[in-house]
């Protein structure tokens, strides 16, 4: 009887400890909009008169200028300016011309990568697919399922 009570007690906490707001709340499941997004960017590209390259994982970029100092590794410490900007112009984030400093380790996978195909010195212009940026669902003022642009200079690779 002492047992049976104790696990009463135990089963009581539990289910007492969950929070009912949260379990009748909707469970949103992430979207794919890689179909969306290439069609966007390739709208984009085509009414800037614009030719990029794409990679596997469909990050797009346009090397404007290679750079000729040392090329970052996806972990490197980089220098960039940037000027970050969706496919209607609207400016969201932008550097000073004297750039940041951070890992390519701890941003944005179409950065990571993109920002790996310059030499420093180099600059251009990556189109981020949202699955390679902040994904289907709404970050700060990055409505979900974005396609980010960025101007890029690789200042220095620290």
């Amino acid at each position: 009887m002492k047992y049976a009570v104790v696990l009463f007690l135990m089963t009581l906490m539990v289910s007492c400890n969950s929070n009912d707001a949260d379990n009748n709340a909707p469970i949103q499941e992430p979207f794919d909009y890689s179909e969306i997004n290439e069609q966007d960017i390739n709208t984009y590209l085509t009414a800037n008169d614009l030719v990029s390259i794409k990679t596997e994982s469909g990050l797009h970029y346009i090397i404007e200028n290679q750079g000729d100092g040392v090329k970052p590794n996806t972990s490197s410490n980089v220098t960039v300016a940037y000027k970050g900007y969706f496919l209607n112009g609207t400016v969201f984030d932008e550097s000073s011309a004297a750039g940041l400093d951070f890992g390519l380790n701890e941003v944005i996978k179409g950065w990571t990568e993109g920002i790996a195909l310059f030499n420093e010195g180099g600059n251009g212009i990556l189109l981020v697919p949202a699955h390679l940026g902040y994904g289907s669902f709404n970050y700060s003022s990055i409505p979900g399922g974005s396609v980010l642009v960025f101007d890029i200079n690789l200042i220095s690779v620290n």
